[in-house]
């Protein structure tokens, strides 16, 4: 009897897999055995990290504001108090694109913070 094999299969899987890998460093990116503990490492942080990405995104945000506050001539946290306290609903996101694009705006932004503080 003629032996069968499951070539065609295995090397469906094998190149699947290794084009997965691609771009990885080193060995992990051509060997197999490497390249299959690599990319299921690799997806298991997947998930973790799109997750990771939004705090850092937003830690980034807060310093930018808090830097654009300092110079403004306040702190952060007096800052976004003054806001809340106006009632303006101005996201850290939205805040932090003001302070680098149109520091005039964020100096009024500032300026409505400052005034939540008084009254």
């Amino acid at each position: 009897m003629v032996r069968i094999t499951n070539s065609v299969a295995a090397r469906r899987r094998t190149k699947k897999l290794l084009k997965q890998c691609k771009g990885f460093y080193g060995d992990r990116k051509n060997h197999i055995k490497l390249s299959k503990d690599a990319l299921m490492s690799a997806l298991a942080f997947n998930y973790k990290h799109r997750k990771l990405r939004k705090r850092d995104f937003k830690s980034l945000w807060i310093m930018r504001i808090g830097v654009a506050a300092k110079i403004n001539g306040i702190s952060y946290s007096k800052m976004i108090n003054g806001l809340k306290k106006m009632g303006c609903e101005i996201n850290r996101k939205i805040l932090a694109d003001l302070a680098i694009v149109d520091p005039g705006t964020f100096s009024a932004i500032v300026g409505t913070a400052k005034q939540g503080l008084v009254a």
